[in-house]
């Protein structure tokens, strides 16, 4: 038990689109799904894949990073809901984890910890700063992906 931690990229395949179709025809190949050959497919097999989701970023108890998602992208609302998050939220979050680390004194104010059942501990210590290192590479990562510049970005926890 604990605060699990995900943000997913989600990108819709359109059929109609000749690159997208051939992604989902690479997709159901490898899943031995059939072939598409237009919107109904060549194959009685074939279905279309509609979505690829990709594990963007997992964080265990990292509390301080779920009190910001849940404050900036949830409305304060912390029911495990799974929440659209924009490239400009991404964007805000790794500015303000860039500043926490070149400024841990700012750490209480700009990214406060979080208390709560199995949420971990609540000290600003080199756990809190390896959150924060991690999540600045991981959304520049993101950010600056080109193979990403299609996905969309959702957030959701577990406790």
């Amino acid at each position: 038990m604990g605060l699990d931690m995900y943000l997913s990229g989600k990108r819709y395949l359109r059929s109609y689109d000749n690159q997208d179709a051939e992604k989902i025809n690479e997709i159901n190949e490898a899943l031995g799904l059939g072939k598409l050959s237009g919107d109904i497919g060549d194959d009685i097999r074939a279905i279309a894949v509609k979505e690829v989701t990709v594990e963007a970023a997992y964080w265990r108890k990292a509390n301080a990073i779920h009190k910001w998602f849940v404050d900036v992208c949830q409305d304060g609302v912390d029911e495990c809901q799974e929440t659209y998050v924009s490239r400009e939220q991404l964007k805000q979050l790794l500015d303000t984890c860039r500043a926490v680390l070149a400024d841990n004194s700012k750490a209480e104010t700009l990214l406060p910890p979080q208390s709560g059942f199995f949420f971990g501990g609540t000290d600003i210590d080199e756990w809190y700063l390896g959150d924060i290192t991690f999540t600045v590479d991981r959304l520049q990562y993101l950010l600056d992906s080109e193979e990403l510049k299609d996905f969309d970005f959702y957030y959701q926890s577990s406790w």
